[in-house]
């Protein structure tokens, strides 16, 4: 293996560092990884969990968008350092500003699979399980997020200033 193909190559999907981002490089890497885990993860759901394939696509499909999207292209945030305030900005104000139509069913099913994946990670010892439970407790805030996104919908004249100050990222 060349120099060039090991500095491109994906590192161990469970391992923290294969998510650190400091460069541009190390962004690409991370992405890589994720898609790895992410297809692990897929496969845990179906196996382990008896998740039919159709829901586990689903269910991998909005973890992809929350990790890929969010944690590591919009925040450059390494995946592990998960937090119940990083839900709370990805489904209260950057999934609505993101999405050109925002809707609780499409947020729901995301913050389903993000919820389990944290599971899936405690289960493989990556995330403490009581990171894991809170961030689960984020993604049952469904009335909120409900609500943040009607409020974006109803914002007139300049009322988006108050609405990102309410859940800002």
């Amino acid at each position: 293996m060349s120099e060039k193909q090991k500095k491109t190559a994906p590192m161990d999907p469970f391992s923290r560092k294969s998510y650190a981002i400091e460069t541009f490089e190390d962004e690409i890497m991370a992405d890589k990884n994720c898609k790895v885990l992410l297809q692990q993860f897929h496969a845990y759901l179906m196996k382990d969990k008896d998740i039919t394939p159709l829901e586990a696509g689903s269910m991998a499909s909005g973890t992809d968008y929350f990790l890929r999207d969010f944690m590591i292209d919009n925040r450059r945030t390494n995946i592990f350092d998960i937090s119940p305030e990083l839900i709370h900005s990805f489904a209260g104000n950057w999934y609505i500003i993101s999405t050109l139509e925002p809707n609780m069913a499409e947020l729901e099913s995301i913050l389903k699979g993000i919820s389990h994946f944290y599971k899936f990670c405690a289960a493989k010892i990556i995330v403490k399980p009581a990171i894991a439970e809170n961030v689960h407790l984020a993604c049952t805030l469904t009335d909120y997020y409900q609500q943040r996104i009607d409020n974006f919908h109803n914002i007139s004249g300049n009322g988006y200033t108050a609405w990102n100050r309410a859940c800002p990222l």
